[in-house]
């Protein structure tokens, strides 16, 4: 990262960053062409890993590529607000943000769908304790993101 001086490094703080955002946005590399798909998700923190979680419908182009090449990059980012100045160039932004690389996953066993599911349904809603049925677990596919490398800048 070229601006040390924004960096995060506390564990704590990027983990309050990610709980803050809505919206992870996966990219994919598509036979050579780059694919950036936005997404809701749910967090969990595994075994010492950050873990993203996601679900869509059964059939589409990015689980085309998750099959074909499951490494992607990803960016989270909150709390921008443009900060102005009397010279055009001198603009600049406060804001947050994630990003990294990862090796994205299908999840298979039920189990895990249904806690996959829950951390979805717990970072968008605040709500734990959610019932899913055979049906509703039958109708979408769960696929995971296990972060690799991650940096985290803020700039105040």
């Amino acid at each position: 990262m070229r601006r040390t001086d924004r960096e995060i490094t506390d564990a704590e703080k990027i983990t309050q960053i990610i709980q803050t955002c809505h919206c992870c946005r996966l990219g994919f590399c598509d036979n050579g062409a780059v694919y950036i798909v936005p997404l809701n998700f749910g967090y969990a923190e595994e075994n010492g890993k950050r873990v993203f979680y996601f679900h869509s419908a059964k059939s589409g182009r990015k689980l085309d590529l998750i099959a074909g090449a499951p490494s992607v990059g990803f960016e989270l980012d909150v709390n921008y607000a443009l900060v102005e100045c009397e010279e055009a160039c001198r603009h600049t932004a406060r804001f947050q943000s994630v990003i990294g690389t990862g090796r994205v996953s299908f999840v298979e066993e039920t189990a895990q769908k249904e806690a996959a599911l829950q951390a979805l349904m717990l970072h968008n809603t605040g709500k734990d304790g959610w019932t899913f049925s055979g049906a509703m677990l039958d109708s979408v596919r769960v696929f995971k993101l296990e972060v690799e490398t991650l940096s985290c800048k803020e700039h105040e």
